[in-house]
């Protein structure tokens, strides 16, 4: 099994980056500009929740496995076939507070299997065409809405 990894400290308090990222159905904050539907009815922080948006061309479904304000983590998997020659992903983002200076400890990874030559593709794909990517988004989204002091959900 394979493992990409990425971490970023934000200047603002945990509580509020879980806020920003919090609701499954909520993507804008990781520069997803297309609208996230959350399927069957089912809430943004319910487990089994299947999220469905478009990114890079593709329309991506996925379930949300776990879901935790005491930890501010969430974990999830895709539905159906990835867009990737990976099977079995599964990706946790999760929210530590860096108690000294009132910062946040972002940390995303995700686990998966591929083919034994592509492995270090695919980690490095996701690292840095994904979370890398994202994080910095969150990053962007979190200065804009603190300065602009509106809430972090659109």
């Amino acid at each position: 099994m394979a493992k990409s990894y990425y971490s970023v400290v934000l200047a603002h308090p945990a509580d509020k980056v879980w806020a920003a990222i919090r609701p499954f159905d909520h993507y804008a904050w990781a520069g997803v500009e297309s609208e996230t539907i959350i399927e069957d009815g089912k809430a943004g922080d319910q487990v089994g929740a299947v999220r469905r948006f478009a990114y890079g061309g593709n329309v991506l479904r996925q379930m949300l496995l776990a879901h935790s304000d005491i930890d501010r983590s969430y974990t999830y998997r895709f539905c159906g076939t990835p867009p990737f020659p990976v099977r079995h992903y599964q990706a946790t983002i999760r929210i530590s507070p860096v108690i000294a200076d009132d910062r946040s400890f972002v940390e995303w990874w995700a686990t998966f299997d591929c083919a034994d030559d592509e492995r270090d593709r695919w980690v490095k794909h996701f690292e840095q065409q994904g979370f890398a990517k994202w994080l910095a988004a969150l990053g962007q989204f979190m200065a804009t809405t603190s300065s602009s002091n509106e809430s972090v959900r659109p």
